[in-house]
């Protein structure tokens, strides 16, 4: 349980996660998620990141049950600064990073997904942030770079969720495909881009980075504060309180 690298094929660097049942993260795995994805971009051999999960879905964000066992703020934090860690590791892979999602893709999964710099996609596979459903804030800044601003802003307000299929109609998913079939289109694609020179890969991906529109790592940050502002008024385990149930499309 937890992540783990392999090297499918050489210049390619697949990173899994697998945290049974629904790929819910505790701090621990954040953190683990953060230093495989700069692990694997640091190493001069590779030259595109897989990032993808086992089991019933993608990601299905923090794990809400470590939250409930803290009777203090400690999990809460380090949910916080794990996400990030994990966000920016992902924005931040000197190589480019193709997202491989099935099922779920939920809360910190859409900030997974959201600063992979490809999206490859099931046909099952669907986004969303629940955040308001489970006493929390956050990747609202993640999930515009996958939707136009009001789409974003109703998902948001409404818990409400995407499709794969509605998003490669919006641009921002690159193929979607049966579920057998995701493990060889996410390498098909990490092969193309692969191919290319790892020196100009790198500085391509930096110079990308340096012209996003919107800082990720600031405006994540930002929507953080209130994220703690809710737990500390008390909104966050009232609402939080009341959420058990599976991960399930709305």
């Amino acid at each position: 349980m937890g992540v783990s690298t392999a090297v499918p094929e050489p210049g390619i660097a697949r990173v899994t996660v697998d945290v049974p049942p629904v790929n819910a993260l505790p701090v621990r795995v954040w953190y683990e998620l953060a230093e495989a994805v700069t692990a694997a971009g640091a190493d001069q051999r590779v030259r595109c990141v897989v990032l993808d999960a086992a089991g019933r879905g993608f990601n299905a964000g923090v794990d809400i049950k470590e939250l409930r066992r803290d009777p203090g703020h400690t999990a809460l934090l380090g949910a916080n600064r794990g996400c990030a860690a994990a966000f920016v590791a992902v924005h931040s892979c000197q190589v480019p990073v193709v997202a491989a999602v099935h099922g779920h893709c939920l809360g910190g999964g859409v900030g997974l997904a959201g600063t992979a710099d490809a999206i490859v996609a099931s046909q099952d596979a669907y986004f969303g942030l629940p955040e308001l459903d489970r006493g929390a804030l956050g990747a609202a800044t993640h999930l515009a770079r996958l939707v136009p601003q009001q789409l974003m802003r109703t998902l948001y307000y409404t818990s409400r969720s995407v499709t794969a299929e509605e998003l490669f109609r919006h641009g921002s998913v690159w193929a979607v495909v049966p579920r057998a079939e995701l493990a060889a289109a996410a390498l098909a694609l990490a092969r193309e881009i692969a191919a290319k020179d790892g020196t100009l890969l790198r500085l391509a991906k930096e110079a990308i980075n340096g012209i996003d529109p919107v800082d990720v790592r600031r405006g994540y940050r930002y929507e953080q504060g209130f994220t703690f502002e809710a737990q500390l008024s008390g909104v966050a385990s009232r609402v939080r309180g009341t959420f058990g149930g599976p991960v399930e499309r709305p």
